[in-house]
């Protein structure tokens, strides 16, 4: 029964922690990590960026992360998708993962627009086929019609967003990671994306978005994960986590463990 149900799950994380060493050999330097030694001052320390986390998401949710920065949202995607491997615990996926983590990445500077679409379809692994039929679409949902001549390095950073989102929602995978993806462009171009989330989630994609906007996961999150400082402060339905972590923002002060 047990390997059934874990099957159902997308992705399921368990007891997942990852741990840094502090004060090695490569960040004091040979000379400092002799003298320390034979003092007998030297002391291996651990940071732990992400502290014992578990939870499960199924098709048709969207998990929202919130926390304040070094919360260790980051450290965790990575270690979803595989970037990173967990000091402890485990990582289940069960299905394709494509993850929206840097925005710029992917592109280059010198290449026009256009260039940088089809090079950036490429590396998202679409048929040169595939980027000639949706192409047009692409340019149109980022809005940057006018400026398909031009050269990447001339865009700002909310059209670069615009692109690299268009064309990482043409995926069809079964999670999608997004890291502070919705959350770049203007107030109508946010509207649109989530829309356009919102579309790709009822298709069935299991979703998690990372955001430093409570009101933004408040509309999009089907569940909340509340990380600070790498230890998991709540995971539960939307409204109540989010309430809390409004909450904390204001008193600074964590709720109570049960």
């Amino acid at each position: 029964m047990i390997g059934k149900e874990t099957a159902m799950h997308i992705l399921e994380a368990n007891n997942v922690s990852v741990k840094y060493i502090v004060g090695d050999i490569k960040q004091i330097g040979l000379k400092d990590f002799v003298i320390q030694k034979l003092k007998r001052k030297y002391e291996i320390k651990q940071f732990c960026a992400v502290d014992n986390v578990s939870f499960t998401l199924d098709k048709g949710e969207l998990l929202g992360i919130v926390g304040t920065n070094g919360a260790g949202k980051s450290t965790l995607l990575k270690v979803v998708t595989g970037i990173m491997r967990p000091t402890e615990g485990s990582v289940k996926l069960n299905g394709k993962v494509a993850a929206l983590l840097e925005l710029a990445s992917g592109f280059d500077a010198e290449l026009t627009v256009k260039e940088n679409t089809f090079l950036r379809g490429a590396l998202l692994g679409y048929t040169r086929e595939f980027m000639n039929q949706k192409y047009e679409e692409i340019i149109s949902f980022a809005e940057l019609e006018e400026f398909q001549d031009r050269p990447f390095r001339q865009l700002s950073s909310g059209m670069k967003s615009r692109l690299a989102f268009s064309l990482a929602s043409l995926v069809n995978p079964d999670l999608l990671i997004l890291d502070e993806v919705l959350s770049v462009g203007d107030g109508g171009f946010r509207m649109k994306s989530e829309k356009k989330m919102k579309e790709i989630i009822g298709s069935g994609v299991a979703t998690i978005l990372v955001s430093h906007s409570p009101d933004q996961v408040r509309r999009m999150a089907t569940k909340v994960l509340w990380l600070h400082k790498g230890k998991q402060i709540m995971l539960g339905g939307t409204d109540e986590v989010c309430d809390s972590y409004d909450e904390f923002l204001v008193t600074k002060k964590l709720p109570a463990v049960k």
